[in-house]
């Protein structure tokens, strides 16, 4: 896995992210705050639908200790890709709320690769507005080195649901559009979160990406 861009398909079984350092994680991919002492985990699945072309699902687990933050993906920089990376979480919480983890990683499989990275948040009352963007510097050849971002911007009405417009930019899969964007709604219940991103939509270049996960 996502320059910024804006994503129902069959459920998968897992165990994932979301608690963020304003009670819940924007995107779904931090195991737990940056206080938290403990070790917490998460696994989210990506399963997506592109029209046209070839579906697939991804994955992303996530451990966090503190300040310290270790996540692993398959099939997000490339299909048949995997990629494992560290970070550390910078937080601050008063009106606004925000997050920022620096990250550095390597994918290996269908791409070999180092991986520099950023996941930042920010909160405010009921909105909320995520991002996370790596550089994917190919190590066999430069020229297919390119940059990958997905961001989110959030509003929560209520405390279950959070609605908003999702972008990404990715070479995951090719529709000839370099900017995916359209809505996206998640409900939590419990350590569990249910959402679908819809890139695209009305056009011949719709891609549904659907997410499930829970943190433990």
């Amino acid at each position: 896995m996502k320059t910024a861009s804006w994503t129902l398909v069959t459920v998968v079984a897992v165990l994932a992210p979301t608690a963020h350092a304003a009670e819940y994680d924007p995107a779904a991919r931090s195991a737990s705050a940056a206080e938290t002492p403990s070790w917490e985990f998460a696994i989210t699945a990506y399963p997506t639908v592109v029209r046209g072309g070839e579906n697939y699902t991804s994955a992303i687990v996530a451990a966090d200790r503190g300040p310290l933050h270790l996540e692993a993906r398959v099939n997000y920089e490339s299909v048949g890709a995997r990629s494992a990376f560290v970070g550390w979480t910078f937080s601050g919480e008063d009106a606004v709320t925000w997050e920022l983890t620096p990250l550095l990683g390597g994918a290996w499989g269908s791409v070999q690769a180092f991986i520099p990275g950023l996941e930042a948040s920010v909160g405010w009352k009921q909105l909320d507005f995520y991002i996370e963007a790596e550089y994917v510097r190919d190590t066999n050849a430069r020229s297919d080195s390119y940059f990958y971002a997905w961001s989110e911007l959030g509003w929560r009405p209520v405390e279950w649901l959070r609605i908003g417009i999702a972008g990404q930019r990715t070479t995951t899969y090719d529709n000839g559009r370099d900017f995916q964007r359209g809505p996206f709604a998640q409900v939590t219940f419990g350590p569990f979160t249910i959402g679908g991103f819809w890139f695209n939509p009305g056009s011949h270049e719709q891609v549904f990406v659907g997410s499930i996960g829970a943190t433990f």
